[in-house]
This record gives structure tokens, C-alpha cells and sequence, in this order.
């Protein structure tokens, strides 16, 4: 004979295997979710980040256009109206020079000329 404790013992048993089952279906389910989720905002998130540093690159730009052209209207006004710029620019451009007048001129390293004239190659 069964005894009176055993078949309700068996039937917990099963209703907690069967809980259980659902707890673990349940967190399966928010798990997938969650990816789900994650693989749709993803490359939203690269393509924005993206964006943000074109968006950085091309500001830099227009503040190197900004700063060129606040330098040639800069030249341009000093041209149309300070005489002394406009000789001294005439004069250097031209290579002309005021009677009595030694000019210097120095020129920029150029890269692959050798500093020391003394180690040429025979």
C-alpha cells in the first residue's frame, strides 16, 4: 500500500522539476531578448560613432578654411592699405632691392641635402 505521504511527495516533486524548467525557459527567453536588442542598437552605436568622428574631422577642416581665410583678408587689407606691407611684398616677390641695400636671404632646409659640404661623395 502506498502510504498517504508518498504520492503527494512525488507530485511536489514534479511541480518543482516543472518550475524550475519554466525559470530556466524563462531566463532562456529574456537572454534572447536581450541579444535581439543588443544586435539591433549595435550598429546604430558603430555607425554614430562613425558619424561623430567624420563630424570632428570635417570641423577641424573648416577651422584650418577659417583660419586661411581670416589670414589672406588679413594680407588683402594690409595690401589695399598699408604702403609699407605692399613695398616690402613687391620688393620680395619681385627680388628688387633699394639702392644701398644688401639683402639676406635664408633658405629652408631642404630634406636629403647633406649639412656638411665637406663629406661629398668623389
Amino acid at each position: 500500500m502506498d502510504q498517504p505521504g508518498y504520492g503527494d511527495f512525488r507530485a511536489r516533486r514534479d511541480a518543482t522539476v516543472w518550475q524550475r524548467l519554466n525559470s530556466v525557459l524563462r531566463l532562456l527567453l529574456g537572454l534572447a531578448f536581450c541579444l535581439v536588442v543588443v544586435s539591433l542598437f549595435l550598429p546604430r552605436s558603430k555607425q554614430l560613432a562613425q558619424s561623430r568622428s567624420e563630424i570632428e574631422v570635417l570641423q577641424a577642416q573648416a577651422n584650418d578654411q577659417k583660419l586661411l581665410l581670416a589670414r589672406q583678408t588679413r594680407e588683402v587689407t594690409l595690401l589695399k592699405t598699408d604702403a609699407t606691407y605692399l613695398e616690402t611684398i613687391a620688393r620680395d616677390r619681385l627680388d628688387l632691392m633699394k639702392e644701398g641695400e644688401t639683402i639676406f636671404r635664408l633658405e629652408p632646409a631642404q630634406p636629403g641635402r647633406r649639412k656638411d659640404p665637406g663629406n661629398t661623395p668623389r
